[in-house]
């Protein structure tokens, strides 16, 4: 088995270096259009707060520089070692959520203390605390297979664990946050070979638990009446759909060109974060939109393809934690497209690295480094293999 994986790993670049051509590509791609991107969404913004036209290009392009170095330093560490720290993970993971919460240093921003005050950057724990998450569940999964694929409780009890986090989360409050930790974790169960019935069950459990949520605070009983209609309160709730709608349906086939965006001119609020997208459909139309998808198509079909080259090989940690990260990329990706076009309520999601931020960004060039540690552990594996034949 192993070796008819290793007839398929690509000559270039190097198997000894564990990086999937495909998957880098759409990767670096997206980052460097994201930068493109920063660069054009927020020049009003960036004149507005300093005077400085490419204030946040530059903060951006320091956050790519550093994210590049953590990725680096992730893609040397084995996997072993995260499959030993996997308690200590869910601590760090609990512990940060907690420290945001604490008077005096939680930062507010529009309502919601999701941030932390660094020397460097102003940190936003729930980021690399959804990482820490994912190491933990993907340890269960291979201590518990056994019982998660014959019980219910099993199968119900790291989700049960997972409630802790989310009610820091919801504290915060971060309720988009929430909702991708746990649509990631039943794709990790699920992967994990989860009896379809009972996980068909807690599924829906969980759908209506978030329904439950999600309509119990006006504030989000009122993004999702200005979801479904925008247009009805266009100068207050349905503003900021409404602005998204417009740049989109201005960029038409080609776009307006780079640069010439009208929305971006302080029309559409967190033009260069969460809406980013909404800018580059105006700027580049439907064929930029369509190539930005196919990229982070590429990237999640490659990223499974790691994974399950890791789970062919029996390395079931570093599968299940692959299946993951994969999935988290690109299921915020296609969140934040969603919320953009007026098909899913504002989440508060920025897309994977394109948007503006140090915590997303750096995060996702985390996750990057160790779908790349996997690759590389599969090809060194492959190629054990060709030796010992």
């Amino acid at each position: 088995m192993i070796d008819r994986l290793g007839e398929h790993l690509p000559s270039w670049p190097d198997t000894r270096l564990g990086l999937d051509t495909g998957l880098l590509i759409a990767a670096v791609s997206i980052l460097a259009w994201g930068l493109v991107m920063v660069a054009s969404a927020s020049v009003a913004a960036g004149e507005s707060a300093s005077g400085t036209a490419l204030q946040y290009f530059w903060r951006q392009l320091l956050f790519v520089l550093i994210g590049g170095g953590i990725a680096a330093v992730l893609w040397c560490v084995p996997m072993a070692f995260w499959a030993r720290t996997t308690w200590i993970m869910f601590g760090g993971a609990v512990a940060v959520l907690v420290l945001v919460l604490i008077p005096g240093l939680g930062v507010e921003v529009n309502h919601a203390t999701r941030w932390l005050n660094t020397p460097f950057v102003r940190l936003q724990p729930s980021e690399p605390a959804r990482i820490a998450l994912f190491i933990y569940l993907a340890g269960y999964l291979v201590r518990r297979q056994a019982e998660v694929q014959t019980s219910f409780s099993g199968l119900a009890k790291p989700l049960l664990i997972l409630v802790i986090p989310a009610i820091l989360l919801l504290a915060e409050p971060d309720f988009g946050a929430t909702v991708v930790l746990y649509a990631v974790a039943f794709l990790m169960i699920f992967m994990s070979g989860a009896p379809l019935a009972y996980f068909v069950g807690l599924l829906m459990v969980a759908v209506a638990g978030l329904a439950f949520i999600a309509t119990t605070e006006s504030y989000r009983m009122q993004r999702l009446l200005n979801f479904t209609n925008p247009w009805a309160d266009v100068e207050a709730g349905g503003w900021q759909l409404s602005q998204s709608l417009i740049a989109i349906g201005r960029g038409e086939w080609w776009g307006v060109g780079l640069g010439n965006s009208i929305q971006k001119l302080l029309y559409l609020p967190e033009m260069h974060t969460d809406f980013i997208f909404a800018i580059l459909a105006e700027e580049f139309g439907l064929l930029g939109v369509a190539i930005l998808i196919g990229l982070y198509a590429v990237l999640v079909t490659r990223g499974f393809g790691i994974a399950r080259a890791a789970e062919l090989r029996e390395a079931r940690f570093s599968a299940y934690l692959c299946y993951g990260l994969v999935g988290w990329l690109g299921l915020q990706a296609l969140i934040n497209f969603a919320v953009n076009m007026g098909m899913a309520p504002t989440k508060g999601l920025t897309l994977p690295l394109m948007s503006y931020g140090g915590s997303s960004l750096i995060t996702a060039m985390a996750a990057l480094g160790l779908i790349l540690r996997v690759d590389l552990e599969n090809r060194l594996a492959a190629n054990a293999a060709e030796n010992r034949r």
